[in-house]
């Protein structure tokens, strides 16, 4: 995971954003009536890309999946067992349970208090890591020292219990003081990067800077496994160019990878339009 050539696909959208990941997809709300059948369609969609020949580990290394797909299966294995075992890429897994509402300029995590149990579950699952997000609004050192402590304590929880945490404190691309809060949240990072125990090792989930190579310097240090780039909203094309500006950055795009994709499509179409993702998404992580 730290030196693989690739990219990390974020398959992970969970309740609050599956309805606009379908609608995306070509599938509208007509479909289904109730969340049972909306995750069946999402799962559908997800078991599509997965076992497209397009999605393989000659240019993705792992894949973020939500809760509900983790339980599921893809022709009869289990689908973490599915991607290691058939595509060569490592599952990781989604365990925040959304955002709390905004205070100080930041969204933290809401609680997770059956974590324990999730991360057991996701050993159990051969999941290999987690991930979780919150978000940074405005450039209020109170709010992003906040955000950094409850990833970092939480971090230290995931990495105990055995898995690599990915830790996302993402920056809002549409902040007016998107600069501002980048050198904030280096601050941050670093000093608790400083505390943590040798050996203890976590990754990084960030928006892309706004200066070019700003994480270059934090990717050195020995508790940083790798650093990488949500798409944050940006097109593809977009996300892509400003991906390549950041040499060792990686992508972990969702929307981005998916851009193009529809239910209707034939599979032809469905797996060429998925390779011409992968592969500039692969190029613009492999500067």
């Amino acid at each position: 995971m730290k030196n693989g050539k690739g990219f990390i696909a974020a398959l992970d959208q969970s309740g609050g954003s599956t309805p606009k990941a379908l609608e995306r997809y070509g599938v509208g709300k007509d479909a289904y009536s109730t969340d049972a059948e909306m995750f069946d369609l999402v799962h559908e969609m997800r078991t599509r890309i997965i076992t497209s020949p397009s999605f393989s580990s000659e240019y993705i290394l792992a894949a973020i999946l939500f809760e509900n797909t983790m339980d599921r299966q893809i022709q009869g294995m289990p689908t973490s067992d599915y991607l290691w075992e058939k595509k060569g890429v490592v599952p990781l897994l989604k365990v925040d349970k959304g955002l709390d509402a905004e205070k100080d300029g930041v969204q933290l995590m809401k609680p997770m208090p059956a974590l324990d149990d999730l991360l057991k579950k996701a050993l159990a699952q051969n999941i290999f890591g987690t991930k979780m997000r919150s978000v940074i609004k405005k450039a209020d050192k109170k709010g992003i020292h906040e955000i950094v402590k409850q990833q970092f304590e939480i971090g230290r929880q995931i990495f105990d219990a055995g898995l690599v945490p990915i830790l996302e404190p993402e920056v809002d691309i549409h902040s007016e003081d998107k600069a501002q809060s980048e050198v904030i949240l280096r601050e941050e990072i670093e000093k608790h990067l400083a505390k943590l125990p040798e050996g203890v090792q976590f990754m990084f989930k960030l928006s892309i800077p706004t200066e070019p190579g700003f994480y270059t310097e934090m990717m050195k240090d020995p508790h940083v496994v790798r650093i990488v780039a949500l798409s944050g909203g940006y097109s593809r094309e977009e996300a892509n160019a400003l991906l390549a500006k950041n040499p060792g950055l990686i992508a972990s795009f969702s929307r981005a990878l998916l851009e193009g994709l529809d239910a209707a499509q034939s599979d032809e179409e469905f797996n060429a339009t998925l390779a011409a993702s992968v592969k500039s998404i692969y190029k613009a992580s492999a500067k």
